[in-house]
């Protein structure tokens, strides 16, 4: 007996320890989910999404740092343009070029029509003289053999005559290359005209390559990393930034096979973060794996069935991120509840989700 007297403090001492050990325990420890629920643990996760140049070139300039939230179609990078640029004006003048080579084929289309109107009025003219000489040879042919008119009055009206079918034939052929002068006119303007639109066409092409030489956040979100330095000569698709769309932010988790086969698309979701797990982040059912992620190696009988795990998607509410926009992370580990029966309570402690 005295031999255990020593020892009895530090027993007395150790059975407090312990004692006050599994106190803790019980009050820290996660109550269990009642009746209808089910629960998972996960990491808080988002569409990841590069930023890449269309088009082979320098980067110029790095305009965010990593971190930086960004908005939709904020500029965050811009590829140097001034080859781009030398091509525009060089484009530009070529449609001024094709402006003017329009307004002068139009003005060589008039010039020939007007043309045509006089060669018009000439084959009229020529008629009119050919008709006059027909009908003075043939009063000459009347009159010749009753002696009443000379035979050289004869010979010269036949002579005018054929003069006049010479100058009328003439006439009429100024007129036929008038008509071919004005479709050569017309064929101009329309060639003209082509280059006009080939060069604006050119000149939209080339302004789209700069536009897109300037580098935009395609959704809101935040910048991860730069990939590449100003200077640096990027390829086709070359990647410049990496950024993360926290308009698309969930978690992933895994569920039985039990409780993954009652739960439905959009059921409700509680999220709790182990950095707070004072919030309860709301969010829906967005996908159920149709196949699971964990499977024995033989499935035979109905407890080894149980085992199987299948992968859920819930969602975050974009409008509660947006609220929260400086506070969205990825990469935080934390817990999902979900509601399987929809007549279930949610327990006090998730019964009051962080506010939309």
């Amino acid at each position: 007996m005295k031999l255990l007297q020593p020892w009895l403090p530090r027993i007395a001492v150790l059975f407090l320890v312990v004692a006050a050990g599994y106190v803790a325990w019980q009050w820290l420890r996660p109550a269990s989910l009642p009746a209808g629920f089910a629960s998972g643990n996960g990491r808080i996760e988002a569409v990841d999404v590069d930023i890449a140049a269309k088009l082979p070139g320098r980067i110029r300039d790095i305009l965010v740092n990593e971190g930086d939230l960004v908005r939709a179609g904020q500029v965050v990078a811009n590829m140097d343009t001034r080859v781009l640029e030398s091509q525009l004006r060089e484009t530009q003048a070529a449609r001024e070029q094709s402006r003017i080579a329009i307004e002068t084929a139009r003005s060589q289309v008039v010039q020939r029509k007007a043309e045509k109107q006089a060669a018009q009025a000439l084959v009229a003219q020529r008629l009119t003289e050919v008709d006059a000489a027909r009908r003075r040879v043939a009063r000459s042919e009347e009159l010749a053999p009753k002696g009443a008119t000379a035979q050289q009055v004869l010979d010269d009206d036949r002579a005018r005559h054929d003069g006049a079918k010479a100058a009328l034939a003439a006439a009429q052929a100024q007129l036929a290359a008038a008509d071919a002068a004005i479709g050569t006119a017309e064929s101009q303007v329309i060639g003209a005209q082509a280059a006009y639109e080939a060069a604006k066409a050119t000149i939209d092409r080339i302004q789209a390559d700069i536009d897109d030489s300037a580098l935009k956040a395609p959704r809101p979100g935040r910048i991860q990393y730069k990939i590449a330095q100003p200077s640096e000569v990027m390829g086709p698709g070359g990647k410049v930034l990496n950024m993360v769309d926290l308009s698309d932010v969930y978690m992933t988790f895994f569920l039985p096979t039990e409780a993954a086969g009652r739960l439905a698309i959009g059921s409700e979701v509680r999220v709790v973060l182990d950095t707070a797990p004072q919030y309860v982040i709301p969010a829906r059912v967005t996908f159920v794996a149709d196949v699971a992620q964990f499977t024995p190696k033989t499935v035979e009988t109905s407890i080894e069935r149980l085992k199987l795990m299948f992968r859920v998607k819930a969602n975050i509410d974009p409008a509660l991120l947006e609220k929260h926009i400086d506070h969205v992370k990825t990469g935080l580990p934390g817990v999902a509840y979900v509601r399987i029966d929809p007549k279930a309570e949610w327990p006090a402690r998730l019964s009051t989700p962080l506010p939309p």
